[in-house]
């Protein structure tokens, strides 16, 4: 059994004969760290009014569907009170 090594060549270098490719990471920081920036402020702000829009409605179903609630049971209990 022939055990792999960090100093043996891995698959790719075997079948691959050209130079590793070179980032230049200088050029580009520079030029997609601004527009890449703004678009993900703007995603973020739509998603947060989306959800602001989401949270009001239901705080305002919760509100009324409360209000039923307490509504009923003031209706029960008169019910039961005027029966006596």
């Amino acid at each position: 059994m022939n055990g792999s090594s960090s100093y043996e060549t891995s698959w790719a270098d075997q079948w691959d004969n050209g130079p590793d490719p070179v980032y230049d990471y200088q050029n580009r920081k520079s030029s997609n760290n601004t527009s890449s920036a703004a678009k993900y402020k703007q995603k973020v702000g739509e998603g947060l009014g989306k959800t602001k829009a989401v949270a009001s409605t239901g705080m305002k179903k919760v509100k009324e569907g409360t209000i039923t609630g307490f509504h009923w049971i003031k209706d029960k209990y008169h019910k039961t009170t005027h029966k006596r």
